[in-house]
Formats: C-alpha cells, sequence, structure tokens
C-alpha cells in the first residue's frame, strides 16, 4: 500500500516523491489516498501522478472503473500533450464526454497543461472544439476560464471570443434537460466572469449583449456571473447597474 505522503511546504511534491517509492503498481496508494468519497478529491495526489506516471499507466486508469484514476490518468495524458506527444489531444477529446464528471474534470486539467507551456496551441485546440459536442464545449470553458490561462491579455480576449461564440451557439440546444447541456450552462455561469475579469475593455461590451437576452437560459447564466465577487471586484457600479437591469 505505501505509507502517506509526508506534510511539508508542498503537497504534490511529497506525494511525487511517495510515488517513486513505491514498488509495483500505485493503484492501491492512489485508491488509499483519494479523498474519495468525499467532497473533494485529493487534487495534489493528482497532479503529482500525472507527473510521475507514463503513458501505459493513464491509458490503463482512463479505462478502469475508478472514477480517481481516470482523474490522474487525463490529467497526465494532459502532461504528455504539454511535452509535444500532440496525438493525445484527440484522446482528451473522446474523455471530454466520459460518463464520470471527475475525468471530464481531468481533461480541463490536463489541457491547462498544455496552456502552461503553449497557450497559443491551447488556444488553436479550443477553437476546433468550440463546434464539437456540448461535453467537449463545456471542456473549452472549463480549460479556458481559469485565472492562470488569462494572464496574458492578449490571451483573455481570445478566450472572450471563444466563450461568446459557445454561448451564442446554445441558441441552437433543443434538449435543455440533457446533463451535457446542463454543465455546460454550469460552466459558463461562471466561466465569463473569469474572463471578463481578465480583460474588462473587451469583456464587459460582450457581457452585456448576453445580459438582454431573451434566452432564458443565456439570461440565467449571464445573471450568475454578476454574482461573482471577482466582477464585483473589477466595476462593482457596473455589476449594480447591469444586475438592477
Amino acid at each position: 500500500m505505501g505509507h502517506p505522503a509526508p506534510a511539508g511546504q508542498s503537497l504534490t511534491t511529497n506525494y511525487r516523491a511517495a510515488l517513486r517509492d513505491l514498488p509495483g503498481e500505485w493503484d492501491a496508494y492512489l485508491e488509499a489516498h483519494s479523498g474519495l468519497p468525499g467532497p473533494r478529491a485529493n487534487l495534489e495526489l493528482v497532479q503529482a501522478a500525472a507527473d510521475e506516471g507514463s503513458l501505459e499507466q493513464y491509458q490503463r486508469w482512463v479505462q478502469s472503473d475508478s472514477e480517481f484514476q481516470g482523474l490522474c490518468g487525463a490529467v497526465g495524458l494532459g502532461r504528455l500533450l504539454a511535452d509535444g506527444q500532440t496525438e493525445l489531444l484527440e484522446t482528451l477529446r473522446a474523455l471530454a464526454g466520459d460518463p464520470r464528471w471527475r475525468v471530464r474534470e481531468g481533461v480541463a486539467l490536463g489541457l491547462q497543461r498544455l496552456g502552461a507551456r503553449d497557450m497559443t496551441a491551447l488556444l488553436e485546440a479550443m477553437r476546433k472544439w468550440q463546434d464539437g459536442s456540448l461535453f467537449e464545449r463545456r471542456a473549452v470553458v472549463a480549460a479556458l476560464c481559469e485565472p492562470p490561462p488569462l494572464r496574458d491579455p492578449q490571451a483573455a480576449v481570445a478566450v472572450l471570443e471563444i466563450v461568446d461564440h459557445i454561448t451564442a451557439s446554445l441558441g441552437a440546444v433543443q434538449d435543455r434537460r440533457a446533463d451535457d447541456f446542463k454543465v455546460l450552462r454550469k460552466a459558463l455561469a461562471y466561466g465569463w466572469s473569469v474572463a471578463v475579469a481578465a480583460a474588462p475593455a473587451a469583456g464587459k461590451p460582450l457581457l452585456e449583449r448576453w445580459l438582454s437576452s431573451d434566452d432564458r437560459d443565456i439570461a440565467w447564466l449571464t445573471q450568475h456571473n454578476l454574482k461573482k465577487d471577482r466582477l464585483k471586484r473589477m466595476d462593482a457600479a457596473w455589476v449594480a447597474r447591469w444586475a438592477h437591469r
């Protein structure tokens, strides 16, 4: 089974050391320290397994019945993608529709590995995914709408354009009770606020257009973005004005 990672400055660093010391397979250790069942998976261990594992392990994990191992495997595939194994992008795209929500989250985390290495490459890939399935579009929003990928102003504007495109696509969706639509709507309900806060001059006019939408789902998700503290910190008067409308 191995031993728990010792306390220290970086849990991920310590988990990496613990994994390197383990003989044989890591599966039992991952399950024992997954944090599941519970409200939060052990994301520090996820990142450590992604750093230390192999392609063979990642492929086996994403095909296993274990949601935690699948999460680790998806992030690990993202690490290898960032390292130059570009053929794995299609593998991650297929996993974006996995029935296990933590595996889908692992796809977003794996894509962020690529963005940390080459944001231009990530944006190019996400422009191809933005017209894919609803689960794929959800992966785009989850991968891009986090503060680290948006530190570069040009990248933030590019992300806004992608999020705007995906929001526009909602109008054509017929079955809005399906899980894939619900998870995409939920991602957009916070994703806009992250992107707008990163590039307010470009983002506020785009979001304003959708705040006036007659589509009830688009209206719902835009109003939820106005509730985010990051937008209130950005421009409290603007948020109050549009919330009142």
